[in-house]
């Protein structure tokens, strides 16, 4: 059903991530399935039968996240046959079902500046230094961990202070980096030039072959690293981009600035942090406050 070319549009149009591609192309293979179980033809999909599919996912139990994506794949799977001609209409009239509001998680600000010393004092190779790196890269820009792998040397504009990024859907922006985190670089390019040999990886982050890191390697630095401070659940990538931000608005930032710092589409993606620093100020004001 087209599903390679499908794929293909998916990687190279539209720019999708390696996770959202796998889950869509997953969420249309299980709907192919259900073609076939129902004896329905492909072309005579109508309103009925994808409520009737999204209905059974909901009665098989399905959370409200899996029966979004579902609709979202299949969306998207229809508005590129359309584009192609194969169908006339876009079966998919369904609204996303509501979400449950779950606030971002993050590290103690006081925990982490510990931690990066105890990181600073304790590098004594490359590896250790890049380590050190990229902990200070994903906090101190809020930067996803597909923009992280995508950096290149020649994006670090030292001089006007800022690291050119690729986020999603191939949009670009400017992040400023502050004088720490240019000592930093600087300091990891160096160990770099001397660790390795004849390194021809024009990638900023490198395993210790020279070859470009990969998302694994990532999660596990900031793994082992957040597990020396922190002993929550989640200690991925994603963490040290919710606790910029969040730190970001503690601290008086406007909500706009920290949008485009982030790489938000809209504003609603970003507001999800006032809640953290709302539930941050009742706790100051239930521990500080004589009547609370």
């Amino acid at each position: 059903m087209y599903i390679k070319e499908f794929e293909r549009y998916l990687q190279y149009e539209r720019r999708y991530s390696k996770h959202t591609l796998i889950a869509y192309l997953h969420e249309i293979s299980l709907f192919l399935v259900f073609l076939e179980n129902e004896h329905l033809p492909f072309e005579e999909v109508g309103h009925r039968d994808m409520r009737h599919y999204f209905a059974m996912m909901t009665e098989a139990n399905k959370s409200a996240t899996t029966v979004n994506r579902s609709i979202s794949a299949l969306r998207t799977y229809y508005k590129f046959l359309q584009r192609e001609d194969i169908v006339k209409d876009n079966p998919i009239q369904v609204k996303a079902l509501k979400m449950p509001k779950k606030l971002p998680v993050v590290v103690e600000k006081d925990k982490l500046m510990l931690l990066l010393d105890h990181l600073e004092e304790n590098v004594h190779d490359f590896e250790s230094r890049r380590n050190k790196l990229v902990m200070e890269l994903l906090f101190g820009t809020g930067i996803r961990l597909a923009e992280l792998l995508q950096i290149q040397d020649r994006d670090i504009d030292y001089y006007n202070k800022n690291i050119l990024i690729f986020g999603k859907r191939s949009k670009e922006r400017l992040v400023p980096i502050n004088g720490t985190l240019i000592k930093e670089l600087q300091l990891y390019l160096h160990a770099k030039s001397l660790y390795i040999e004849n390194n021809k990886s024009s990638f900023l982050i490198v395993t210790k072959e020279g070859k470009p890191a990969y998302e694994k390697l990532i999660y596990r630095i900031v793994h082992k690293c957040l597990s020396m401070v922190s002993s929550q659940q989640k200690r991925s990538p994603h963490i040290l981009r919710h606790t910029f931000a969040t730190a970001l608005l503690d601290n008086g930032a406007d909500l706009n600035a920290i949008k485009e710092l982030l790489g938000h589409a809209g504003l609603a993606a970003t507001q999800v942090y006032t809640h953290n620093s709302a539930e941050r100020l009742k706790s100051i004001y239930k521990q500080a406050h004589p009547k609370a």
